[in-house]
């Protein structure tokens, strides 16, 4: 299996994205690596050596995407035996000549622990937390989005991913079997009804994930599963709340669609 390794003298995190963002484009499977704050000669060279020995293992060059400030560090890494993928280097030139500026390079440049995007982040985490699954709903008029949908939709991490990523102030409250003889918006929710957003999954994929949990349960029954589903679209439809099934993505496209459709303000730059 071919191996890639994302490097960075920070988080690796651009390194990552941009490498998955790229080979997911392949059809094949790859042996993944991230070596995040590789700030040093003595951790540079260690890097290269691991490297090598990969390539020595498999017989097949490995891909190696990177985002070094240090020249130095970036050298070590270059002389190694992998095949070299540089993304600063691709796109800061073009940039300089587009902006008509130097670009000034530094370490840890992505941190924004000194900006208010990152104070917006932690605040969003920390609402997020303490407004999961319905446990506060007298707190809804600090919400940015408040999501709604039946157990195992998609809601908490959501709420989360949106919290840690973007900063978003993300509520969630999830429609119960209790609830399903008569399904209507409860007060709390209905004066918070521009900010409700609605997720909705197959029937099939959630009595598989119900069944994880309850295994043989009532909740997890195929029957169940199929009446809360068409009380919670029924009430979406009628109660003109956008909404989404989450059968088949990622959190971070759910999030990423949610926010296409909502026009919410991101907080992560």
């Amino acid at each position: 299996m071919r191996a890639a390794f994302y490097i960075s003298d920070g988080t690796a995190i651009t390194s990552e994205v941009f490498g998955h963002a790229l080979l997911s484009l392949f059809p094949t499977e790859f042996e993944h690596f991230t070596i995040p704050f590789v700030e040093s000669h003595e951790k540079a060279e260690m890097v290269k050596q691991e490297i090598n020995k990969t390539f020595r293992r498999t017989g097949e060059p490995p891909l190696v995407f990177h985002t070094f400030v240090n020249p130095e560090i970036r050298e070590i890494i270059d002389s190694c035996d992998g095949i070299i993928y540089n993304f600063l280097e691709h796109f800061v030139a073009p940039l300089e000549q587009q902006l008509q500026l130097e670009a000034k390079p530094k370490a840890h440049r992505t941190h924004s622990i000194h900006e208010n995007n990152y104070d917006y982040r932690i605040d969003a985490v920390n609402y997020a937390l303490a407004n999961d699954d319905g446990s506060n709903v007298s707190n809804y008029e600090h919400a940015d989005v408040i999501l709604v949908g039946v157990s195992r939709s998609g809601k908490t991490p959501s709420s989360l991913y949106l919290a840690l990523q973007y900063g978003i102030k993300a509520a969630n409250y999830p429609f119960t079997d209790d609830d399903m003889d008569e399904l209507k918006l409860p007060d709390f929710l209905k004066k918070n009804k521009s900010k409700l957003f609605g997720l909705t999954i197959d029937p099939q994929r959630l009595m598989e994930i119900r069944d994880g949990r309850m295994a043989n349960s009532k909740y997890a029954s195929a029957r169940q599963c199929r009446m809360e589903i068409r009380e919670v679209e029924k009430l979406y439809k009628k109660e003109k709340i956008p909404f989404l099934n989450t059968t088949k993505l990622s959190v971070e496209e759910i999030t990423a669609k949610i926010l296409s459709a909502t026009g919410l303000q991101r907080h992560k730059y």
